[in-house]
């Protein structure tokens, strides 16, 4: 996949910034992806799968839209960094709902996003194509966002055999048990998957 095809995020930003709705919603659509992965991932790990990680993008969107005058960066970096902060509040708020505490804990949300964080670096490097292209290098795109558009558009099973492995940490065997299938079906469909991933990042064979 090349970020070349693509629009370009900045610019949409810049956009953004002065004003353009459409623009702002443009932009947001491109990291909606990305955000859902983070969001599952949280979602396993802190609320045994109680809500939808597309219900949650959502609202991440909506805050952002509402906010959007508030937010001050120019690059895309800074821009994801915010939405992985909106992202953390929102879960904060599910998280005391989900365990019945009323008040606000900032410990909590810095705790969330320190966790966001670390999942899209893990997204980055777990997956990463050893070279990324020259169109992808001259549009200085955000490679875990690319690497989350990357996932969205494989198979089913090929998206979740990546997920669970890479970013869950889950072994070949947790792998088979969680998908229902024999561990050598398993590390087939992965390296399949693998391969497929690579190739639609622009990767060397």
């Amino acid at each position: 996949m090349s970020s070349g095809a693509g629009p370009d995020p900045e610019q949409l930003l810049g956009l953004a910034r002065a004003g353009s709705g459409p623009a702002l919603g443009q932009l947001l659509e491109l990291y909606r992806s990305y955000l859902a992965i983070l969001a599952r991932l949280q979602i396993g790990r802190r609320l045994q799968g109680k809500v939808d990680a597309a219900d949650l993008v959502q609202d991440t969107f909506l805050e952002a839209h509402r906010h959007f005058a508030e937010f001050r960066g120019t690059v895309e970096a800074e821009l994801v960094c915010w939405l992985r902060q909106i992202l953390a509040g929102l879960l904060a708020n599910l998280v005391r709902r989900y365990y019945g505490t009323q008040r606000r804990d900032v410990r909590l949300e810095r705790e969330l996003a320190n966790e966001l964080d670390r999942s899209s670096r893990v997204l980055d490097q777990s997956l990463a194509v050893p070279q990324s292209t020259p169109s992808q290098r001259a549009a200085h795109r955000e490679q875990a966002v690319l690497l989350a558009d990357a996932l969205g558009q494989l198979p089913d099973d090929y998206r979740e055999v990546l997920i669970l492995h890479h970013l869950e940490g889950l072994t070949f065997p947790e792998v088979a048990g969680r998908m229902g299938r024999t561990v050598d079906s398993v590390k087939n469909v992965w390296a399949r998957a693998l391969a497929q991933l690579r190739r639609s990042l622009g990767a060397p064979p």
